[in-house]
C-alpha cells in the first residue's frame, strides 16, 4: 500500500518514493529503503517535506502516525534509471552539461557513480564490467579536462565506508593523482588506468558480506581471508576477460607497501608499480577519512598529517608529496 508521510516522521526500514526529478535531491535512484538516519537528514536538508513510502515493501512505521493514503494526484515522476541498464544516460548528460555549476556537477556525477559501483559489484559479469569500463571513460575524461568540477569531486570523496563508496573515492582520488603526476604526457592509458582505481576492490565480492560489514576489527584468520581479496580479483577480471595490464598491477598491488609490509606478496620499492603506489596512498587515506564502525572518521588535513607522520615509510615520499599537493589546491 502507497501512503504518504512527513518527511521528519521517516524511520529506518521504510521504503521511500519520490516524486521529485532524478537531479532535484541527493540521491542516485528515486526509490529505496531508508537504512539510515542520515539519509533522512538529507532529505529534509533538501527540502523535502513529505515522500510516499510503499507499506509493502519496507516498514509502515508508527501505527498512530498520521498518514493519508497516496492518490493518482500525486503519482511520481517515472523512474528514468533503466533497471536492466548498468551506465545511465543521464551519466553522460550531466558530465557534457556546459550550463550545470560545477559544485552540482560533482555530485551527481559523484552519485550516479555511487549507484553504477553498487549495481557492478552486485552483478561482476563480463558484460556488466565492460560497460563499467566504457562508463567510466567519461568520468576520467571529466577529471582530465574539468578542473574545476574536479576540484569540487576532491572535496566530496569522502563517505560511509562501504566496498562501492571507498571504490568510488579511491578511483577519483587515484586519477586526481595520476593527473597531477602524468600532467599531458600520453605514455599511459588513463581509461584503463581509471578503470583499475575503481575496480581495486572487486575482489572483495568472493569475500563473505559479514565478515567486510564487520562491526569491529578483524580477528588474525579474518584479516588473512580479507587478504585475499587482491587476488580473487585478479581472477574476477580474468575470468571474464577483463584483465588489461593496468587492472592486473593495480588490483593485485593496492595494498603492497614501501618497506615490504603489505601484501599479497610483500614487494617493496621498486617492486612495486607506479599505478599500485598511487592507489595505495588513495586506499589508506580513504580509509582514514571515512566513517568506520570502530572508529571515528578524520578530516582530510588530520589524515594526511597521520599518514606523513606515522605512514610515510609505506609510500613513495613524492608521489605522497603530490597527493598532499591535490588538497592545496583545493
Amino acid at each position: 500500500m502507497l501512503k504518504t508521510v512527513r518527511t521528519k516522521n521517516l524511520k529506518t526500514g521504510m521504503y521511500v518514493i519520490l516524486s521529485q526529478s532524478w537531479h532535484q535531491h541527493p540521491f542516485f535512484k528515486n526509490s529505496f529503503i531508508i537504512r539510515s538516519e542520515k539519509q533522512i537528514n538529507k532529505l529534509i536538508e533538501s527540502g523535502i517535506a513529505k515522500v510516499t513510502i510503499d507499506t509493502e515493501r519496507g516498514s509502515a512505521g508508527d501505527p498512530d502516525e498520521e498518514v493519508k493514503p497516496y492518490t493518482n494526484v500525486d503519482l511520481p515522476i517515472p523512474q528514468k534509471w533503466e533497471p536492466e541498464k548498468l551506465i545511465p544516460n543521464e551519466l553522460k548528460e550531466v558530465i557534457y552539461d556546459k550550463k550545470m555549476a560545477a559544485p552540482q556537477k560533482a555530485q551527481v556525477v559523484y552519485d550516479i557513480s555511487i549507484g553504477i559501483m553498487n549495481k557492478l559489484l552486485e552483478n561482476p559479469t563480463h558484460e556488466n564490467i565492460g560497460e563499467f569500463k566504457v562508463g567510466v571513460t567519461d568520468i576520467v575524461d571529466l577529471i582530465l579536462k574539468d578542473n574545476e568540477t574536479s576540484h569540487h569531486l576532491l572535496n566530496i570523496t569522502s563517505h560511509d565506508y562501504y566496498t562501492y563508496t571507498h571504490s568510488v573515492n579511491v578511483g577519483v582520488l587515484s586519477v586526481l593523482l595520476s593527473k597531477a603526476l602524468f600532467k599531458n604526457t600520453k605514455d599511459h592509458n588513463m581509461h584503463e588506468l581509471g578503470a583499475g582505481f575503481f575496480l581495486h576492490d572487486i575482489g572483495k565480492v568472493n569475500i563473505d558480506p559479514a565478515m567486510i560489514n564487520k562491526r569491529g576489527k578483524f580477528t588474525e584468520e579474518e584479516m588473512a581471508i580479507m587478504r585475499q581479496h587482491p587476488e580473487e580479483g585478479f581472477k574476477i577480471l580474468s575470468e571474464r576477460n577483463q584483465l588489461s595490464k593496468e587492472c592486473k598491477i593495480i588490483v593485485m598491488q593496492h595494498h603492497e607497501r614501501e618497506d615490504g609490509s603489505g601484501y599479497p606478496y610483500h614487494l617493496r620499492g621498486d617492486e612495486i608499480h607506479l599505478y599500485g603506489r598511487i592507489c595505495s596512498i588513495s586506499d589508506v587515506f580513504d580509509a582514514l577519512t571515512s566513517e568506520r564502525p570502530y572508529k571515528v572518521k578524520l578530516p582530510p588535513f588530520e589524515a594526511l598529517k597521520l599518514m606523513k607522520k606515522e605512514m610515510l615509510h609505506h609510500f613513495r615520499k613524492d608521489i605522497f608529496d603530490m597527493f598532499v599537493l591535490l588538497f592545496g589546491r583545493s
